[in-house]
């Protein structure tokens, strides 16, 4: 008999199946090993992934600070107050969001209200209101302790509570905070009488800048650059809570809530930590808000700002924290560039081209679609114009090559508003059938698909650029971002064995 031939095992071509060194399917070192083959990456990608992780924190922060600090030197202070206050404070208050969500797994849905009493605290504090006009070394940490307070207060009955009905809980206290400052301007305390505590909806006007010790803090440019220490600051402390023992705590509590305190990891306490610490940021970044306002209005503290923070975690990645400050630059910025058709046809063609480099591979495919949808496009412009001119007889906004080019290749209609309407609806419907055929139905359906997408943006979104245009562009980049990556720009896969 041939050596090894008694073993009466087939020679495997794929290596050994029971070798030592390699993984097991279904224990966690086989987990281990395919995380790390997902984060191994080759060339200019995993160069700079690698040096990235050798930074430390306060080096990862300067990455971000140094062009933020830049910034209101080369822009206008309209445009500094449009893109840079408004970046930092949904920065600040995804931060601190994060903690609760990202961090420690708890969906907190009435996140926002924290934001409110921090800045209604500070207006009571330093305003008119009451007569009170403290010096803000003294009413930021009083903002700040109240805030994380009402944190703590809020995460006592939340302690045993989980997913939807944490969610409800907090929603139920989110919505109470918006009535009772909508109210609180007739409430009557034991031996003080009727009292005007918030200002009913009118809310609490001429709130004072920060004041430290004489300094006051009221152009744009100030508040921005305390904002932009803030915020620094406050990703600094998180990159050592993350990589701290308590850090580790809440993402074991995140993942897995009922393991965590099997392996006597006090879980309660952490949930109650993690409330405190997500109501003390948004109080900080509440006050702040107020003086950037000079008002505590109720309607700045609703479901739309707390749906805003979580796009921003949601495209950032939960639990990433660089992730975050790109989301806010993105979900911040974005919508104000598309308040110019000049700006969005670039962001919006730029958008599809990307999508198209990431899911097409290999080359040659994406050159093959991108190849039939000019052909495709040529072909439906050449059999209108000689069947129907009046699909033709548009011209496309602005000026320019890409503007000339549309007019010769795109259907543009003088009034398509009718038309347009329904290639809309006709694209809603589309885009849900589109994922449920096969693959090769997708490989030749995806050119009129693009095509359809594209004469929509041209002949309807683009030309009622508006907050409608905005908020649909920003949910479709955040859907496809889900399918494309579920755990956002720089958040970590997940592995599960089922």
């Amino acid at each position: 008999m041939a050596a090894g031939g008694g073993s009466g095992a087939p020679p495997d071509r794929f290596g050994p199946a029971d070798a030592p060194d390699s993984p097991r399917i279904g224990v966690d070192e086989w987990v281990a090993s395919v995380e790390g083959k997902r984060e191994r990456y080759t060339g200019l990608r995993g160069r700079l992934t690698r040096e990235w992780d050798r930074l430390p924190p306060p080096a990862r922060v300067l990455v971000f600070a140094i062009p933020a600090a830049i910034f209101p030197l080369i822009t206008t202070e309209g445009n500094l107050f449009r893109y840079g206050l408004f970046t930092l404070v949904y920065a600040l208050l995804a931060l601190g969001l994060n903690i609760v969500v990202g961090f420690a797994g708890l969906l907190d849905l009435g996140y926002i209200a924290f934001f409110g009493c921090g800045a209604y605290l500070y207006a009571i504090l330093a305003s008119p209101q009451f007569g009170y006009h403290w010096q803000a070394e003294a009413a930021i940490p009083v903002v700040v302790l109240g805030t994380a307070i009402v944190g703590l207060l809020v995460g006592l009955p939340s302690r045993r509570l989980f997913g939807d009905y944490l969610a409800i809980l907090t929603l139920f206290f989110g919505q109470a905070f918006v009535i009772f400052v909508n109210n609180a301007n007739r409430i009557s305390f034991p031996f003080v009488g009727h009292t005007d505590l918030t200002g009913g909806s009118n809310g609490i006007a001429n709130v004072d800048p920060f004041n430290f010790f004489g300094y006051k803090i009221d152009t744009t440019t100030q508040q921005y650059y305390f904002l932009l220490i803030g915020v620094s600051v406050f990703l600094v402390l998180l990159m050592f809570v993350n990589d701290s023992r308590t850090g580790r705590a809440w993402r074991a509590l995140r993942e897995d809530p009922l393991a965590a305190e099997v392996m006597s990891i006090p879980v309660n306490r952490l949930k109650l930590l993690a409330f405190v610490c997500g109501a003390a940021a948004a109080g900080f970044t509440g006050a702040i808000y107020g003086t950037i306002a000079t008002a505590a209005l109720p309607g700045d503290y609703d479901v739309g700002l707390l749906i805003t923070i979580y796009a921003i975690m949601i495209l950032g990645g939960f639990g990433s924290i660089m992730g975050i400050v790109v989301g806010a630059v993105i979900v911040s910025s974005v919508p104000e560039l598309l308040r110019s058709s000049a700006n969005a046809r670039p962001l919006f063609y730029g958008a599809i081209l990307i999508a198209l480099l990431v899911k097409l591979r290999p080359w040659r495919l994406l050159a093959a679609e991108l190849g039939g949808l000019v052909a495709f496009g040529f072909v439906v412009h050449a059999i209108a114009e000689a069947a129907y001119p009046r699909l033709v007889d548009g011209k496309a906004l602005g000026s320019g090559t890409f503007a000339h080019l549309l007019d010769h290749w795109m259907l543009l209609p003088q009034h398509p508003v009718k038309i347009a309407d329904f290639a809309y609806i006709s694209l809603v419907a589309a885009v849900v059938v589109y994922p449920q055929l096969s693959r090769l139905w997708r490989a030749l359906l995806l050119a009129p698909l693009l095509y359809l997408v594209m004469f929509v943006w041209e002949n309807l979104l683009l030309v009622q650029i508006g907050g409608a245009t905005r908020l649909v562009l920003l949910g479709a980049l955040l859907v496809a971002l889900m399918n494309v990556r579920p755990q956002g720009l720089f958040g970590t896969a997940t592995v599960e064995i089922v």
